[in-house]
């Protein structure tokens, strides 16, 4: 994948030592309830408690993104398929785990290690990048951004299972629309947006 220009949103300084502080005060946090979760993962099912998967990051470059395995399968090859509400995939602790987007707390391991942002373009899997970005104008200019553990595109409902085309233009384009007129007080609004979302997103399946 070619280079991407970055944008003030990559190399603001202040955003990253927000995040830095952020993701580790947090994993501090909320270390007992990480442990407790990950013990319950294990004694459900068969399988590792975290789930990892390649993702695309910023200017290109995959990493491995970290979640609580929520799933009887561990997709990351060039065929993964999305989740869909009532998906058989969904073991009955992980579908608690994604109604309160608790399986993705393991990523502000990613934020600390600079992979991630705290908000940013949502990360898809990489066979998800490789088929949307034939398709949907402007999916690779995503990238100029790290990905979050939320964005704009979620708090403005675009977010979820992807049923038809426009949806993941729509995400697209609120991606690329913050990313061009970031600034810090817009990723305070986006963590406001995002507190009530956690409890009443219909989305989150």
């Amino acid at each position: 994948m070619a280079a991407i220009p970055v944008n003030p949103v990559a190399t603001s300084r202040s955003k990253r030592i927000f995040d830095i502080v952020t993701s580790l005060g947090a994993l501090l946090f909320f270390l007992p309830l990480l442990l407790t979760i990950g013990t319950l993962v294990r004694l459900e099912s068969t399988g590792p408690a975290l789930f990892r998967q390649r993702r695309t990051g910023l200017n290109g470059v995959i990493f491995t993104v970290f979640k609580f395995r929520t799933m009887t399968v561990a997709e990351d090859g060039a065929t993964v398929r999305q989740a869909t509400r009532g998906d058989a995939r969904i073991t009955p602790f992980g579908a608690i785990l994604r109604k309160f987007s608790l399986d993705e707390l393991p990523q502000l391991l990613n934020v600390l290690r600079g992979e991630m942002s705290l908000i940013g373009p949502r990360p898809h899997a990489v066979a998800h990048d490789e088929t949307w970005g034939q398709l949907a104008p402007g999916y690779n200019l995503r990238f100029r951004a790290r990905p979050g553990l939320t964005g704009y595109a979620a708090v403005c409902g675009f977010r979820g299972e992807v049923r038809e085309l426009q949806a993941i233009v729509d995400r697209v384009e609120a991606d690329n629309e913050y990313i061009d007129t970031w600034s810090f007080a817009l990723d305070m609004k986006i963590i406001r947006r995002t507190l009530p979302l956690i409890f009443s997103d219909t989305r989150a399946y």
